[in-house]
């Protein structure tokens, strides 16, 4: 289920009865220390096949439609990805799913959602009412606050998960808990745990100290106000049927209050508990495999071991817990609005960037800072030139970029390009594209013997790059005129321009042409600050951009020199 987790230890535990976690990781079976492996996927794969499932091999992944679809919920998704291509190449039937667990009650509302195209809004920008009337009601039974042509808010929460699915060409089956309901796919699971009831309640009771003998392991949903209620009176297990009374239920820790109503639901009017619904998810949809964060490794998880040996008499999946990673240095939060979309990332980075995010070592915690992007764009660089021995590096960056880079990417191709993450934002600043493959050419990124559609590919960075200047207004986020601006300068401005001129004629790179304008600058008794602000009229038309000399390296140095000597 959606989360993050990371252990330094073995993670073999000294409980042959007990399946930890945090296992995965050090490859080998049970009994076998096993051999190294570069890539992650690969030490998960052969766990799964160390119990000789049978084809196709279910991966499963999870999420509550509680607030935006955002990058944190992604998570199970593509790490369930890297370990079905695995499991694929070595020539397996995979199944992957992704259950959207929209049985679950509304239990407050979300400061922030996500329209259609994954753009985060603010709850006052949508019909805020579909949701603040519907506490206590399945996320199925919620108007779209959008109002954009879905069946309910968790058919647009879904929709924009299986949206990232595909933009990220990860092939992925979408599961409604409330179609499972509906279709009777739980009913088995629940009469089961409720002809066991003395033995569901004794073992819920190990983790939750609110159970006791009148517990009742179903919430029924009301047929006059639509709430779940937890408050059950009476079973007939024959019958597939609850007595209830709509007393409400706790949520976000207060009372939703029901209706008072007393009736009868059938096992499809209603769900089971999350620390029963999990474990019995992974009966009905037969899991071989899931990851999940570290909350459920510290909470659900051991519960869901305990419910599925020794209530429904099954073996859990293979589990792997990941590390949460931090937004911008911060932990995301969908209830504050801290979190960012996959769609919104992957305006700012190829997707393959966003695969290799998560392509690394999942026990290992991350930052994603957006304002940094080209950190993380320049390690994918690096990432895939050790891939094709073009840059040397360790053993072990050589070894995973070897084995991890094929799965990361949609066509492994080596005469691909790829521009410097910063100057593509330099280019960005550029409107005209033939002006911007000859800034790429002078800098010797494209060469005469570069295939079209190379260029066309690396050209698609500088529009990320340029929405990325944007976004986070940084020194990029300028636009450089291809045509010479309207000016006038005094004498002595004129002839310090003349002479910075004539420096970088003599084939100075951008740190020195920084540090001529300040000599410059003195030599003609012009104030530094007016010397920039006539450099940045003639590049940017502004009296302010980023830092002129190192941009100024950036660009074709004849075009820099005809520009300070105003010729054009």
């Amino acid at each position: 289920m959606s989360t993050d987790a990371d252990d330094g230890g073995d993670g073999r535990s000294d409980d042959a009865g007990q399946v930890d976690p945090h296992a995965v990781g050090r490859g080998g079976g049970e009994d076998d220390e096993g051999e190294y492996r570069a890539f992650w996927a690969d030490e998960v794969a052969d766990e799964i096949e160390a119990r000789d499932p049978e084809d196709p091999i279910v991966i499963k992944g999870g999420v509550s439609p509680s607030g935006i679809a955002h990058i944190g919920n992604f998570n199970e998704i593509i790490r369930g990805y890297f370990v079905a291509a695995v499991l694929r190449e070595r020539g397996h039937e995979v199944r992957q799913v992704f259950t959207s667990d929209d049985r679950d009650a509304l239990r407050k509302l979300p400061r922030k959602l996500a329209d259609t195209d994954g753009n985060i809004v603010e709850l006052g920008d949508v019909n805020a009412g579909a949701l603040g009337q519907n506490l206590g009601k399945p996320y199925t039974d919620i108007p779209d606050p959008f109002e954009d042509g879905h069946d309910s808010y968790a058919a647009h929460f879904a929709a924009l998960l299986e949206a990232d699915a595909e933009a990220l060409g990860i092939p992925v089956e979408m599961v409604s808990n409330t179609e499972l309901y509906a279709d009777g796919a739980f009913d088995e699971v629940v009469e089961h745990v409720l002809r066991n009831v003395d033995r569901a309640r004794e073992t819920l009771a190990k983790y939750q100290d609110k159970v006791d003998a009148d517990y009742v392991p179903f919430m029924a949903q009301c047929s006059e106000c639509g709430t779940l209620t937890q408050d059950v009176t009476g079973v007939n297990v024959d019958e597939g049927t609850v007595e209830y009374r709509c007393s409400g239920i706790e949520a976000g820790g207060r009372h939703i209050e029901g209706c008072g109503h007393e009736g009868t639901a059938s096992f499809h009017e209603g769900k089971l508990p999350w620390r029963f619904e999990w474990p019995a998810q992974w009966q009905v949809l037969d899991v071989d495999f899931e990851p999940f964060g570290k909350d459920h490794a510290e909470g659900s998880w051991p519960s869901g071991v305990d419910v599925a040996r020794n209530v429904l008499g099954i073996e859990p999946p293979v589990p792997m817990v990941y590390e949460w990673f931090t937004l911008d240095g911060e932990s995301l939060s969908s209830s504050e609005g801290h979190v960012v979309t996959v769609s919104e990332v992957l305006d700012l980075v190829e997707p393959e960037v966003l695969r290799y995010f998560f392509a690394r070592n999942p026990k290992k915690a991350k930052d994603l800072d957006l304002e940094r992007l080209d950190l993380l764009v320049n390690e994918f660089d690096r990432f895939e030139r050790v891939h094709f021995g073009e840059e040397g590096a360790d053993g072990d960056l050589t070894a995973f970029a070897e084995r991890a880079y094929p799965f990361v990417v949609d066509e492994v191709r080596p005469d691909r390009v790829r521009l410097p993450y910063t100057f593509a934002a330099v280019l960005g600043m550029v409107e005209d594209r033939d002006f911007r493959v000859k800034m790429a050419r002078d800098e010797g990124h494209f060469t005469e013997g570069t295939p079209e559609w190379a260029i066309e590919d690396a050209l698609k960075r500088v529009e990320r790059a340029r929405r990325w200047a944007e976004r986070n207004d940084n020194e990029y986020n300028y636009r450089l005129q291809t045509e010479l601006p309207d000016h006038e300068f005094d004498a002595d401005v004129a002839a310090a321009l003349d002479d910075l001129a004539d420096f970088v004629a003599d084939g100075h790179d951008g740190e020195e042409i920084q540090g001529e304008i300040y000599e410059t600058a003195r030599r003609h008794d012009v104030p530094v600050g007016d010397f920039f602000e006539a450099g940045y009229r003639l590049f940017f038309d502004e009296t302010q951009g980023p830092r002129l000399g190192e941009f100024l390296g950036e660009l074709e140095w004849e075009f820099v020199v005809r520009r300070l000597r105003r010729e054009g």
